[in-house]
Protein backbone atom coordinates (compact mmCIF):
# COMPACT_ATOMS: atom_id res chain seq x y z
CA UNK A 1 0.00 0.00 0.00
CA UNK A 2 1.21 3.49 -0.77
CA UNK A 3 0.97 7.16 0.11
CA UNK A 4 2.10 9.11 -2.96
CA UNK A 5 3.16 12.75 -3.11
CA UNK A 6 2.27 14.86 -6.17
CA UNK A 7 4.52 17.87 -6.86
CA UNK A 8 7.98 16.68 -7.85
CA UNK A 9 6.84 13.06 -7.62
CA UNK A 10 3.90 12.61 -10.00
CA UNK A 11 4.07 15.99 -11.76
CA UNK A 12 7.00 18.22 -12.66
CA UNK A 13 7.75 21.30 -10.57
CA UNK A 14 8.70 23.06 -13.82
CA UNK A 15 5.57 22.72 -15.94
CA UNK A 16 3.17 20.46 -13.95
CA UNK A 17 3.33 17.74 -16.62
CA UNK A 18 3.38 14.06 -15.57
CA UNK A 19 6.83 12.77 -14.64
CA UNK A 20 8.08 9.69 -16.48
CA UNK A 21 6.39 6.54 -15.21
CA UNK A 22 3.93 8.38 -12.94
CA UNK A 23 0.74 7.64 -14.86
CA UNK A 24 1.81 4.03 -15.51
CA UNK A 25 2.55 3.54 -11.81
CA UNK A 26 -0.94 4.66 -10.78
CA UNK A 27 -2.49 2.55 -13.54
CA UNK A 28 -0.58 -0.51 -12.28
CA UNK A 29 -1.82 0.03 -8.73
CA UNK A 30 -5.37 0.29 -10.06
CA UNK A 31 -4.96 -2.85 -12.17
CA UNK A 32 -3.58 -4.87 -9.26
CA UNK A 33 -6.08 -3.36 -6.78
CA UNK A 34 -3.33 -2.16 -4.46
CA UNK A 35 -4.71 0.47 -2.04
CA UNK A 36 -3.09 3.91 -2.14
CA UNK A 37 -3.68 7.55 -1.29
CA UNK A 38 -2.59 10.59 -3.28
CA UNK A 39 -1.30 12.86 -0.50
CA UNK A 40 -0.48 16.36 -1.72
CA UNK A 41 0.30 19.64 -0.01
CA UNK A 42 -1.65 21.54 -2.65
CA UNK A 43 -2.89 24.86 -1.26
CA UNK A 44 -3.09 27.08 -4.33
CA UNK A 45 -6.18 25.55 -5.91
CA UNK A 46 -9.43 24.36 -4.39
CA UNK A 47 -9.23 20.64 -3.71
CA UNK A 48 -11.70 19.63 -6.43
CA UNK A 49 -10.04 21.94 -8.96
CA UNK A 50 -6.63 20.37 -8.34
CA UNK A 51 -8.09 16.87 -8.35
CA UNK A 52 -9.75 17.62 -11.71
CA UNK A 53 -6.46 19.01 -13.03
CA UNK A 54 -4.68 15.75 -12.17
CA UNK A 55 -7.42 13.77 -13.87
CA UNK A 56 -7.01 15.92 -16.98
CA UNK A 57 -3.28 15.15 -16.95
CA UNK A 58 -4.11 11.46 -17.31
CA UNK A 59 -4.08 10.26 -13.70
CA UNK A 60 -6.99 7.96 -12.98
CA UNK A 61 -7.82 7.65 -9.30
CA UNK A 62 -10.96 7.96 -7.24
CA UNK A 63 -11.64 11.18 -5.35
CA UNK A 64 -11.74 9.08 -2.16
CA UNK A 65 -8.04 8.35 -2.76
CA UNK A 66 -7.07 12.04 -2.67
CA UNK A 67 -6.30 14.32 0.28
CA UNK A 68 -4.79 17.80 0.63
CA UNK A 69 -4.52 20.30 3.53
CA UNK A 70 -7.44 22.42 2.35
CA UNK A 71 -9.73 19.46 3.08
CA UNK A 72 -8.71 19.60 6.75
CA UNK A 73 -8.42 23.36 7.14
CA UNK A 74 -11.90 24.08 8.51
CA UNK A 75 -11.44 21.59 11.34
CA UNK A 76 -8.22 23.31 12.44
CA UNK A 77 -8.65 27.03 11.74
CA UNK A 78 -11.74 29.16 12.34
CA UNK A 79 -12.83 31.35 9.46
CA UNK A 80 -12.64 34.72 11.21
CA UNK A 81 -9.62 37.00 11.72
CA UNK A 82 -6.94 35.14 9.76
CA UNK A 83 -3.74 36.82 8.58
CA UNK A 84 -2.80 34.56 5.67
CA UNK A 85 0.50 34.62 3.81
CA UNK A 86 1.26 32.81 0.57
CA UNK A 87 0.71 32.98 -3.16
CA UNK A 88 -2.22 35.01 -4.47
CA UNK A 89 -3.94 31.79 -5.56
CA UNK A 90 -3.86 30.59 -1.95
CA UNK A 91 -5.39 33.81 -0.65
CA UNK A 92 -8.07 33.66 -3.35
CA UNK A 93 -8.85 30.05 -2.43
CA UNK A 94 -9.22 30.97 1.25
CA UNK A 95 -11.69 33.71 0.40
CA UNK A 96 -13.64 31.31 -1.81
CA UNK A 97 -13.92 29.12 1.30
CA UNK A 98 -15.39 32.12 3.20
CA UNK A 99 -12.30 32.86 5.29
CA UNK A 100 -12.09 36.47 6.49
CA UNK A 101 -8.60 37.88 6.06
CA UNK A 102 -7.55 40.31 8.80
CA UNK A 103 -4.22 42.12 8.83
CA UNK A 104 -5.01 44.41 11.76
CA UNK A 105 -5.90 42.18 14.70
CA UNK A 106 -5.73 38.54 13.60
CA UNK A 107 -6.24 35.53 15.81
CA UNK A 108 -4.22 33.27 13.52
CA UNK A 109 -1.18 33.71 11.30
CA UNK A 110 -1.62 31.13 8.52
CA UNK A 111 1.39 30.42 6.31
CA UNK A 112 1.47 28.74 2.89
CA UNK A 113 4.15 28.93 0.21
CA UNK A 114 5.42 31.49 -2.25
CA UNK A 115 8.86 32.33 -3.55
CA UNK A 116 8.94 36.05 -2.78
CA UNK A 117 8.16 36.64 0.88
CA UNK A 118 9.33 40.13 1.85
CA UNK A 119 11.05 41.40 4.99
CA UNK A 120 7.95 43.51 5.63
CA UNK A 121 5.75 40.38 5.61
CA UNK A 122 8.04 38.63 8.08
CA UNK A 123 7.98 41.73 10.31
CA UNK A 124 4.18 41.80 10.19
CA UNK A 125 3.93 38.11 11.06
CA UNK A 126 6.29 38.56 13.99
CA UNK A 127 4.28 41.51 15.34
CA UNK A 128 1.04 39.53 15.14
CA UNK A 129 2.56 36.51 16.89
CA UNK A 130 4.06 38.62 19.66
CA UNK A 131 0.63 40.22 20.13
CA UNK A 132 -0.93 36.82 20.80
CA UNK A 133 -1.90 35.31 17.44
CA UNK A 134 -1.36 31.57 16.99
CA UNK A 135 0.86 30.20 14.21
CA UNK A 136 -0.37 27.59 11.72
CA UNK A 137 1.36 26.20 8.65
CA UNK A 138 -0.62 24.73 5.77
CA UNK A 139 2.19 22.16 5.58
CA UNK A 140 5.87 21.89 6.51
CA UNK A 141 7.80 21.30 3.31
CA UNK A 142 11.56 21.78 3.57
CA UNK A 143 12.16 23.34 0.15
CA UNK A 144 9.92 24.98 -2.45
CA UNK A 145 11.08 24.49 -6.05
CA UNK A 146 9.95 26.84 -8.82
CA UNK A 147 11.45 28.15 -12.06
CA UNK A 148 14.64 26.09 -11.57
CA UNK A 149 15.23 27.79 -8.20
CA UNK A 150 14.81 26.47 -4.68
CA UNK A 151 13.37 28.54 -1.85
CA UNK A 152 12.81 27.90 1.88
CA UNK A 153 9.67 25.78 2.30
CA UNK A 154 6.87 26.47 4.74
CA UNK A 155 8.56 24.23 7.32
CA UNK A 156 11.68 26.40 7.20
CA UNK A 157 9.60 29.58 7.53
CA UNK A 158 7.69 28.18 10.51
CA UNK A 159 10.95 27.38 12.28
CA UNK A 160 12.22 30.90 11.54
CA UNK A 161 9.10 32.43 13.10
CA UNK A 162 9.20 30.07 16.06
CA UNK A 163 12.83 30.96 16.75
CA UNK A 164 12.09 34.69 16.43
CA UNK A 165 9.02 34.72 18.69
CA UNK A 166 9.11 31.52 20.79
CA UNK A 167 5.56 30.85 19.54
CA UNK A 168 5.05 27.17 18.75
CA UNK A 169 3.21 26.20 15.58
CA UNK A 170 0.70 23.67 14.28
CA UNK A 171 0.88 22.01 10.86
CA UNK A 172 -2.20 20.97 8.88
CA UNK A 173 -0.73 19.10 5.90
CA UNK A 174 2.29 16.85 5.53
CA UNK A 175 4.17 15.77 7.54
CA UNK A 176 1.83 16.29 10.50
CA UNK A 177 0.49 13.27 12.35
CA UNK A 178 -3.05 14.64 11.95
CA UNK A 179 -2.73 14.67 8.15
CA UNK A 180 -1.20 11.21 7.91
CA UNK A 181 -3.78 9.83 10.35
CA UNK A 182 -6.60 11.20 8.19
CA UNK A 183 -5.01 9.69 5.09
CA UNK A 184 -4.75 6.34 6.88
CA UNK A 185 -8.42 6.54 7.93
CA UNK A 186 -9.36 7.07 4.28
CA UNK A 187 -7.14 4.19 3.17
CA UNK A 188 -8.82 1.92 5.73
CA UNK A 189 -12.03 2.23 3.71
CA UNK A 190 -10.18 0.19 1.07
CA UNK A 191 -8.33 -2.05 3.53
CA UNK A 192 -9.74 -1.99 7.09
CA UNK A 193 -6.65 -3.68 8.49
CA UNK A 194 -4.15 -1.16 7.11
CA UNK A 195 -1.55 0.29 9.48
CA UNK A 196 1.32 2.68 8.90
CA UNK A 197 3.69 -0.29 8.93
CA UNK A 198 1.94 -1.57 5.79
CA UNK A 199 2.43 1.68 3.87
CA UNK A 200 5.30 2.95 1.75
CA UNK A 201 5.45 6.72 1.32
CA UNK A 202 6.87 8.05 -1.98
CA UNK A 203 7.99 11.68 -2.17
CA UNK A 204 10.66 14.10 -3.38
CA UNK A 205 10.69 15.82 0.05
CA UNK A 206 12.97 13.52 2.01
CA UNK A 207 13.33 15.84 5.00
CA UNK A 208 9.67 16.87 5.29
CA UNK A 209 7.26 14.25 3.94
CA UNK A 210 9.45 11.21 4.39
CA UNK A 211 10.86 12.18 7.77
CA UNK A 212 7.36 12.40 9.24
CA UNK A 213 6.37 9.15 7.55
CA UNK A 214 9.42 7.38 9.00
CA UNK A 215 8.54 8.53 12.50
CA UNK A 216 5.12 6.89 12.13
CA UNK A 217 6.63 3.59 11.02
CA UNK A 218 6.13 3.82 7.26
CA UNK A 219 8.69 2.65 4.73
CA UNK A 220 9.94 5.45 2.50
CA UNK A 221 11.03 5.98 -1.08
CA UNK A 222 12.86 9.18 -2.04
CA UNK A 223 12.66 10.28 -5.68
CA UNK A 224 15.13 12.81 -7.08
CA UNK A 225 12.70 14.11 -9.70
CA UNK A 226 11.71 17.19 -7.71
CA UNK A 227 13.29 19.32 -4.98
CA UNK A 228 16.69 17.63 -4.97
CA UNK A 229 18.85 16.86 -7.98
CA UNK A 230 20.74 14.00 -6.34
CA UNK A 231 20.54 12.09 -3.08
CA UNK A 232 24.03 13.37 -2.21
CA UNK A 233 22.59 16.85 -1.72
CA UNK A 234 20.60 15.82 1.35
CA UNK A 235 20.61 12.14 2.41
CA UNK A 236 24.13 12.08 3.96
CA UNK A 237 23.11 14.93 6.29
CA UNK A 238 19.97 13.27 7.66
CA UNK A 239 19.79 11.45 10.96
CA UNK A 240 20.31 7.74 10.38
CA UNK A 241 16.78 6.86 11.51
CA UNK A 242 15.25 9.32 9.01
CA UNK A 243 17.15 8.24 5.91
CA UNK A 244 14.93 6.79 3.15
CA UNK A 245 14.70 3.04 2.65
CA UNK A 246 15.07 3.39 -1.12
CA UNK A 247 16.16 6.12 -3.54
CA UNK A 248 15.09 6.22 -7.18
CA UNK A 249 15.37 8.74 -9.99
CA UNK A 250 11.64 8.85 -10.69
CA UNK A 251 8.43 6.83 -10.73
CA UNK A 252 9.61 4.93 -13.81
CA UNK A 253 12.53 3.49 -11.86
CA UNK A 254 10.19 2.49 -9.04
CA UNK A 255 7.93 0.80 -11.56
CA UNK A 256 10.86 -1.13 -13.02
CA UNK A 257 12.35 -2.18 -9.68
CA UNK A 258 9.72 -2.81 -7.04
CA UNK A 259 6.16 -2.34 -8.31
Amino acid sequence: MYFIDVQGTLISDADKSPIEGAIDFIDKLNEERIPYMIVTNNTKKQSKVFYDFLQAQGFHFNAHSYIDPLMLLESHVEKEAVAAYGAKEFLDTLQSMDYTLDYKNPKVVLVAIKEDFTAEEYAQMIDFLLAGASLVGMHATSIYAKNTKRYPGVGAILKLLEFATSVSYKVIGKPSNAFYNEALAMLKKMNPHATFADITMISDDVKGDLGGAKELGMKTIFVTSGKYKTQEEIVPFLKEELKPDFVYKNMQEILENIA
